[in-house]
Formats: structure tokens, C-alpha cells, sequence
């Protein structure tokens, strides 16, 4: 086998010059990928996780459950923070990247045309099977009818709340988006679903009926028998019922009962994924800190109710966004559960999508919050600075929040906090 990979740092260089964002909506390409690897169905277990917001919670939360039972369990999340080995674990860990290269190798041998987001998909599926993994859990990307993840046969489909993003692709109605995702239900596979907005919910049930596929809205867990969640804010309790329910519909198929109440309590406890109302105590060198990747009025809204309801106060904030998100409803948002007068640190994004963070200080200053832009270079890392020297023994939390890049490149310059020993309660 031709060596076109000798290390992950050529992986990484390949992957950057496919970029991250190009699409192709078809599935062709990676049916005939699959196909060639005999990885169309795979000799393990998969679920296939799709919706807007609190994919990569669900995720996270049956994996853990899978793991409680004893189950070895491949993960397949995304995006990446800080490295693209973050999208791939297995028993909870990420795979190092030289594991990458052989099976690299050998899927560039087959395919050579593969987007960026199918070429991690297809390895994900290679290493799992490499690993021997008993179940894998893998999270669409941003859609449903075309998603790389599609292509593989699934033995159980979740599907998270479903809300208006990605209409430039998917839509610019809540149905179109909708029947998009909807279109993932195929063959007859079991459909587990959270509770959906009234116009969502005939969508996903007629799919499912013509396709006979058996469907179960799950509701959200209740707080008498799981008192404790490995992911804070109430609203994770909607994506950890969503993934109990799937594990119970799952367990059959692996030969496991569903009686077994400890291991659950133990999954959905020791659950983690960074960004997800992550909050982290004060050290010496920051203050207390809520981390969210909120990017749309959806998962703002998430977090303004674990906000309110966990009776975070932040002192001040450092915002970013896209400019093709609707970031203004965002901001109203969360302008209705921060207090007037907090101050809000705007970082310039190095990203051709950023909105203009003067724009978005004005926005935020109409509300009476004492908003700056931050230019320049090191524009995230200077904003950093000024919150935490701002806020540094104060004992209030930042908040950082607004788009995923922000986050990524906060993550680049506190890496040891994507993992779950760093994090904690506690303003």
C-alpha cells in the first residue's frame, strides 16, 4: 500500500487544504467508499444522532451509557476545538493521531475525493472497527437527507430538538429544515426522538410511517431517580432523556436488560463535552468561568434559561459570532438575563464569516452594556486579558460565548481546559 501519510501532521495538512466547509450534498462518493472498505454496514452497533442543537450532548450522554454497561464505545463528534483527533474516541478517550495513519493510508488508496467531513467520518467508522468497538455513535454534521453520516446502515436513529440554522443549505422555513433531517429515517430503522415543535413532529411522523419505522418521542429526564448529570443546565435534561430512551430501545439489540438503573445513573453522572455550559472554577491565573458555544437563538435560549435557573450571574462577557447566524436575537436574548452595565469584550474573529465586532459592541451598548471591540491579531487573547484582569478575584463567572470559533481559539490558549478535570460548579 502506497504510504501518502507518514505522520498526523501530514494528516492535519490534508485535511486543511480539503477545508472544512466545502460540501458536496450527495452521498455517492461515500457509498462507494464504504462500500469498497466493507464498512456500509458495520460489524458493530451504530446510532446515528441528528437535529440542530444538543447533538453533541446526546451523543456524549449515550456513549457514556453504553460505556457504564460495559460496552467498548466508539464517539464521532464535531467539530473540533483545538485538534480534529478531539471528533474521534473510543471509551471515552481520543484516538492519538498516529493511530491515524495507517487507516489514513488505506482509505486514500480506495478514495481520493472525499470532503473533509466524509474523509473523518469513513477513518472514524476504520478505527472503530480496528478497535473492535461493540457500539458507535456517530453526530451528523448539518443536516439529514445528505449528511456523510447517512450512509451508513444504522440500527438507531435520534433525533434532538430540530430549530431554524444552516438555512442557507438546509432551508429558510422550519419545514424544509425538517423534512431534510427527516429524510435521514430509512429501512425501517428505529426512530427515537426528543420532543419537536408542533410543526416539526407530523414531518418526522410520516417519514417514519412510510418507511415503517418504528418512532418513540422520549420525554426529559426526571429528576426523581437521576438527580445528578454530567452536563449542567436543565435544558440537558431533555438530551439525556433522549438518550436514556435510545439506550433502552438499544439495549435489546445488544443483548442487555434495561433494569440495570445504576449503570444509567453512572452514564448520564460521568457525561462530558466541552462547551456545553461548561463550567470551570477560578485558579490563580482566571476567574470562574461558563463556557458555551450558543451560536443561534435556539441554543441561546438554553442558555439563558441554565443561566437563570443555576443562578449564574456573569460579571462581564466576551461575545463572537458569525454573521450569517441570526447573532441580534441572540444577543436580546441573553440581553434579558444580563444585568445592564455588564461588560461585554467583542474579539474581531480572524474568520471570513465574523461579523464586524464593532457592530456587534453597538448592538450590545444599545442595551446599556458597557460593550468594547477588541481588534487586531491576537484580538481573542487580548479580550481574554482585559475580562479576566477585569473580573480576576471578583468570584462572578465570565461568560464566553456566541460562536464556536470563539471558543476554539479560547480552548487553543487554555487546552488543559477540554478535559474534564478542569471543570467544576461553583461561581
Amino acid at each position: 500500500m502506497k504510504a501518502f501519510f507518514h505522520s498526523y501532521d501530514e494528516i492535519a495538512t490534508y485535511l486543511d487544504a480539503r477545508g472544512c466547509f466545502h460540501m458536496d450534498m450527495s452521498l455517492g462518493r461515500m457509498e462507494k467508499t464504504l462500500a469498497r472498505l466493507a464498512l456500509r454496514r458495520p460489524p458493530f452497533r451504530v446510532i446515528q444522532v441528528i437535529g440542530t442543537n444538543g447533538k453533541g450532548s446526546t451523543s456524549s450522554f449515550l456513549s457514556s451509557i453504553c460505556r457504564a454497561h460495559g460496552l467498548a464505545t466508539g464517539l464521532y463528534t464535531s467539530p473540533h476545538f483545538v485538534e480534529p483527533t478531539e471528533r474521534i474516541q473510543i471509551n471515552g478517550l481520543s484516538v492519538p493521531g498516529q493511530d491515524w495513519v495507517e487507516p489514513a493510508n488505506r482509505l486514500l488508496s480506495v478514495a481520493q475525493d472525499l470532503t473533509y467531513f466524509e474523509f473523518l467520518t469513513v477513518l472514524a467508522l476504520m478505527l472503530f472497527q480496528k478497535a473492535a468497538v461493540d457500539i458507535a455513535v456517530l453526530e451528523a454534521g448539518l443536516g439529514g437527507r445528505h449528511d456523510a453520516t447517512t450512509a451508513v446502515d444504522a440500527d438507531l436513529l435520534c433525533f434532538t430538538p430540530i430549530a431554524m440554522d444552516h438555512c442557507d443549505v438546509l432551508g429558510d422555513s422550519l419545514e424544509t429544515i425538517a423534512h431534510d433531517k427527516a429524510d435521514a429515517i430509512r429501512g425501517g430503522t428505529a426512530v427515537c426522538s426528543a420532543q419537536q415543535k408542533q410543526e416539526v413532529r407530523p414531518i418526522l411522523q410520516e417519514k417514519a410511517r412510510k418507511e415503517h419505522a418504528p418512532l418513540v418521542f422520549a420525554g426529559e429526564l426526571p429528576e426523581d431517580g437521576f438527580p445528578a448529570i454530567g452536563l449542567a443546565g436543565r435544558y440537558q435534561r431533555v438530551n439525556a432523556g433522549l438518550a436514556l430512551a435510545a439506550w433502552r430501545v438499544l439495549a435489546p439489540m445488544l443483548g442487555r436488560g434495561n433494569d440495570d438503573v445504576n449503570a444509567q445513573r453512572r452514564g448520564i453522572a460521568e457525561a462530558f463535552l466541552p462547551g456545553r455550559f461548561q463550567r470551570v472554577r477560578g485558579s490563580g491565573s482566571f476567574p470562574p468561568l461558563v463556557l458555551d458555544g450558543a451560536h443561534n437563538p435556539h441554543g441561546t435560549q438554553a442558555l439563558a434559561a441554565a443561566l437563570k435557573s443555576e443562578r449564574v450571574a456573569p460579571s462581564s462577557v466576551i461575545y463572537s459570532c458569525l454573521r450569517d447566524k441570526d447573532w441580534r436575537s441572540s444577543v436580546t436574548i441573553l440581553k434579558n438575563v444580563l444585568k445592564p452595565g455588564t461588560g461585554v469584550f467583542v474579539p474581531q474573529m480572524d474568520n471570513s464569516r465574523a461579523e464586524d465586532a464593532a457592530i456587534v459592541a453597538s448592538y450590545w451598548k444599545d442595551g446599556g452594556y458597557r460593550a468594547e471591540p477588541v481588534g487586531g491579531p491576537d484580538a481573542v487573547e487580548r479580550a481574554v486579558k482585559a475580562a479576566f484582569s477585569h473580573d480576576l478575584g471578583g468570584g462572578k463567572p465570565v461568560l464566553i460565548t456566541g460562536s464556536l470559533y470563539l471558543l476554539s481559539a479560547f480552548f487553543g490558549l487554555y487546552p488543559q481546559l477540554l478535559s474534564n478535570s478542569s471543570s467544576g460548579g461553583g461561581e
